[in-house]
């Protein structure tokens, strides 16, 4: 069996969250989409509320990915603990709420794990190394998943490059979020793991990273500090389709899928 998930970078306030419901569900029939999995940490800008992971849920994601800005909104905190559908970076203190790795139920009785992790370079140095994390996952409760996606929150792409070798053959793909800008290097690494650098986001296409330019340029000319406003205007949808071989258990395309307004 071809086995299809859709990544889709991430979600960028309410024009973000509009484009999700209007395009989602049309892009999964067009491409045969299997499972979805939807970075949201910026549905409110920076963090989520319930009512917006709701929303994404609702657009036809399967699971919900988070990052650095988990706790912008500490509403989530009860959420995280009581949906085991939304993930936060398994990496992060454990004594804090949600959990970073399910299993999730796909076609033919498959058995997904979806890991969320986040990087450390230029992010919180405080978090636990998330190579570390991947290790202790994969040979505990990752074991039993047949096939297992990551979605690595980061900032160097060398860092995010670096986790995609270090779990070639490990995982059948891992891509990168936070960055907010796509990129083209979608490739299958020689052990059989799809890997890009980052998916893009999916909100303001007429921003800096989803957010007015305005705000962005200021904060370079050394002006005061701004309120980040997300940018108006047409929005955009980033995403991309891993196929996996279910046999293999390799990764055999890696397709960008990204849409405008």
């Amino acid at each position: 069996m071809l086995f299809h998930l859709l990544a889709v970078g991430d979600v960028v306030a309410q024009g973000g969250l509009d484009c999700l419901r209007r395009r989602l569900r049309p892009l999964q029939k067009e491409h045969d989409i299997h499972f979805t999995v939807v970075n949201g940490e910026n549905a409110a800008g920076l963090g989520l509320l319930p009512h917006h992971a709701e929303e994404i849920f609702d657009a036809g994601a399967d699971v919900i990915t988070l990052g650095n800005h988990t706790w912008g909104k500490l509403q989530i905190k009860d959420y995280l603990e009581d949906n085991p559908y939304i993930l936060r970076p398994a990496n992060f203190a454990p004594n804090l709420p949600g959990r970073g790795f399910g299993l999730y139920e796909g076609p033919q009785g498959l058995r997904l794990g979806i890991l969320n992790l986040m990087g450390r370079f230029e992010l919180d140095s405080n978090l636990s190394s998330p190579f570390l994390t991947a290790d202790q996952i994969l040979s505990g409760e990752g074991a039993q998943a047949d096939l297992v996606f990551v979605d690595f929150h980061a900032e160097a792409t060398s860092e995010k490059g670096a986790l995609g070798w270090y779990l070639d053959g490990r995982v059948q793909a891992v891509w990168g979020t936070h960055t907010h800008v796509p990129t083209a290097d979608g490739q299958i690494l020689p052990q059989g793991t799809g890997f890009i650098t980052d998916l893009g986001m999916t909100g303001p296409a007429l921003s800096i990273l989803g957010v007015k330019p305005a705000n962005s340029v200021a904060r370079f000319l050394g002006q005061l500090p701004r309120r980040y406003e997300a940018a108006e205007g047409p929005n955009k949808l980033c995403a991309v389709r891993f196929t996996i071989d279910t046999q293999s258990k390799r990764c055999c395309q890696v397709t960008r899928l990204d849409l405008a307004d």
